[in-house]
């Protein structure tokens, strides 16, 4: 096969709470997802796991730095714990909260690997959750102060930041559903409100990010419901397009609830009574608040198979599924590029691409994940289709570098190519790691 653009960024993913740890330590105020782990009164996680040490990599970072370079890492995508650098998320700065980041984007500039912020990774500090959180529209303000502080602090150093991840996550799982933190359910239009926050959020935090440094390259990271044809013929692939927008079908986890604001500048014809009803109440002068990313972060695991006429195809029996019942859809990576760049017309960076395995460390001391290995190569090369198509893609970051704390789901889930022992917190490459470093000094020649 032919090798990706030979500018192409390949790296590797995680997010502060779900690797750090030293969850109270120097000056780092609490979020919501210590006060959700930690709640007495729920069954929050799995186990009643917690991320207070979590791959402690708070400690560790020099070990994990080394060990990307090891294996030909070239971008490391990490959050930043907001509580951390502003304890109570608006207030007086914790100088002492930038020491760990200090260190570790050092550490990975003078090994050659582009460090790429991410500002916001669902951790709100707990004093803007008791002010309401995202249904508090000053939230905005204090996210932009936020932005302004991490772009002035690592000016010259870091030159990619995502404002939000996965702002349908935050808004459904901690809003709706009650799965994640902080642990609530509002009504769809209350959801909706919370949705516009994000939209604005985003758009203060890029103008921020901006005004203090113009060459900065800043970009948002969505996921949702991505759809693929059944056959690869124009009808197939349109019907594919209109299902993976259509916000009738769960519109609180589709892509588009949060790009079609921020670049389309307003809703879908699809939205729903709820959206609608919310829509009514925005000021018109909202809109020309939004800020169109400079490139669009797509998180991809999964996608539903739809055909001509746009209805959901059923998975076989025994479809194949990674250890947390999710589909292996490779096709999907193809269509989610193709279809997202024929909507919005901005480049992409996979920010998220990856799948948890039944991971052990086998008799002869080393991690074996044949599983990993065949699901990252066959979705590689659905995502090398829609280069040759000639879709803008400018990256890979593959999740996760390291096995972490997996949200409500504990430790139950392994998603590195880094094999954590939770214990003790030693690592061990898996065969996964090995393999991607070969794929990326080959720059994707040898899939």
């Amino acid at each position: 096969m032919s090798a990706f653009p030979k500018d192409f960024l390949w790296g590797v993913a995680c997010a502060s709470y779900q690797c750090e740890g030293a969850w109270n330590e120097d000056g780092k105020g609490p979020n919501i997802w210590d006060d959700f782990c930690h709640d007495p009164s729920h069954d929050n996680i799995k186990n009643r796991d917690t991320g207070d040490i979590a791959c402690d990599s708070y400690h560790r970072w020099q070990e994990d730095v080394d060990l990307m370079k090891a294996h030909n890492v070239r971008a490391y995508r990490f959050s930043i714990s907001w509580a951390r650098i502003i304890p109570d998320g608006d207030g007086a700065v914790n100088e002492k909260g930038f020491v760990f980041y200090d260190n570790l984007v050092n550490a990975l500039l003078a090994k050659g690997i582009e460090p790429m912020i991410t500002l916001y990774h669902w951790d709100l500090p707990s004093a803007l959750q008791d002010k309401g959180g995202w249904l508090n529209r000053d939230i905005v303000d204090a996210f932009a102060r936020y932005a302004t502080l991490i772009a002035e602090h690592f000016r010259g150093r870091v030159t990619k930041y995502m404002t939000l991840n996965e702002p349908q996550c935050v808004a459904f799982l901690g809003y709706g559903n009650g799965v994640h933190a902080p642990g609530l359910k509002v009504s769809e239009e209350k959801l909706a409100q919370i949705f516009h926050h994000l939209c604005l959020a985003h758009s203060a935090g890029m103008r921020a990010i901006k005004a203090v440094d113009p060459t900065a390259i800043v970009g948002a990271v969505t996921c949702g419901r991505q759809c693929y044809p059944e056959a690869d013929t124009p009808e197939n692939w349109d019907a594919a397009y209109r299902e993976t927008f259509n916000l009738a079908e769960g519109w609180f986890f589709t892509s588009n609830i949060f790009l079609d604001s921020l670049i389309l500048k307003r809703y879908d014809d699809t939205a729903p009574d709820a959206v609608r009803r919310f829509a009514a109440t925005v000021d018109s002068a909202d809109w020309a608040l939004m800020e169109a990313p400079d490139f669009i972060g797509i998180n991809v695991y999964q996608g539903d198979m739809v055909d001509a006429r746009g209805n959901y195809v059923k998975p076989y029996p025994g479809f194949p599924l990674t250890a947390t019942k999710w589909k292996v859809t490779p096709e999907v990576m193809h269509a989610c590029a193709v279809n997202c760049y024929r909507r919005y017309g901005l480049p992409i960076i996979i920010t998220e691409n990856g799948l948890s395995c039944n991971d052990r460390i086998h008799m002869d001391g080393q991690v074996h994940d044949p599983e990993r290995i065949d699901f990252l190569h066959r979705y590689l090369l659905e995502l090398k289709k829609a280069v040759d198509r000639g879709i803008p893609v400018k990256g890979y970051l593959q999740w996760s570098f390291l096995d972490n704390f997996e949200w409500s789901e504990g430790y139950n889930e392994r998603f590195g190519i880094v094999y954590v022992d939770y214990p003790t917190g030693n690592r061990t490459p898996k065969d996964s790691a090995r393999w991607y470093a070969q794929v990326i000094a080959s720059n994707g020649a040898c899939l």
